[in-house]
């Protein structure tokens, strides 16, 4: 273990997916003002999965905002994957995001007009890539996911832990350096938990990419490689894990 202070120092840049540092967050002005984030420094590994845990409130989803430019700093400095967030004009934002970043909301975010593999390829279908072309990419990922069969089925055909297995599918299709996933487990048994978390495991392994979980499901937390436990608006304390390799 390692307490937050030590740990954001003593890690390369060149290692890091992501730097934070003295990040603030506020809502609101004046009277009305509240601060989410109170000066957060925190480093996110690349080559590894870290897990932001914490109870209902204390930031953990407005930090991985900040972190993926869905929000804006109020104060502080982000780095993420070597580039200041902040000084990108809206449509770099944009084209960094669509290339590098890979998202699992709690809430999914699925087309309703599209079938689960275009939802998954639609990342690809951003970059350009014909329908066709990359609904055949998904066919690998679907396989591992056990969502094979249910390809052609629409969103309100599926159950929630199929929609969230599609939701999964379409964050790793473009292979992001950074994947950020918000509750991923939430809608899973155990089982379907374990191996969504396998997938993620696999492929925060390479040395060039990073996974980044949001989560209360205990049940998953020996995936992690770091856990990063925040209260408050604050890193309370940093953990580094022995038993994530175990796991794949």
């Amino acid at each position: 273990m390692s307490d937050a202070g030590n740990h954001s120092v003593a890690k390369s840049s060149s290692t890091m997916a992501v730097q934070c540092r003295g990040v603030v967050k506020e809502f609101g002005k004046g009277q009305t003002r509240v601060r989410v984030l109170r000066g957060i420094d925190v480093d996110i590994e690349l080559g590894k999965t870290t897990f932001l845990v914490g109870p209902s409130g204390c930031g953990k989803t407005t930090l991985v905002s900040v972190m993926a430019g869905l929000l804006t700093a109020t104060e502080g400095n982000i780095q993420v994957l070597g580039k200041d967030l902040a000084k990108l004009r809206s449509s770099a934002l944009i084209d960094f995001r669509a290339r590098n970043l890979g998202f699992v909301f709690q809430q999914f975010n699925l087309i309703p007009a599209l079938n689960a593999a275009e939802n998954a390829a639609v990342p690809l279908i951003i970059q350009g890539q014909s329908m066709h072309r990359a609904t055949k990419q998904v066919e690998p990922l679907f396989e591992k996911l056990d969502m094979a069969k249910h390809r052609f089925k629409y969103p309100n055909q599926l159950s929630g832990g199929q929609q969230q297995r599609v939701a999964v599918a379409r964050a790793l299709i473009h292979k992001p350096k950074l994947i950020i996933c918000d509750e991923p487990t939430a809608s899973l048994d155990a089982e379907a938990g374990h191996a969504v978390m396998e997938l993620l495991s696999e492929l925060a392994a390479a040395p060039d990419r990073a996974v980044m979980v949001v989560t209360h499901d205990s049940r998953i937390f020996s995936f992690a490689d770091t856990i990063v436990y925040l209260s408050d608006g604050q890193v309370t304390r940093v953990e580094e894990q022995n038993s994530a390799e175990a796991n794949r």
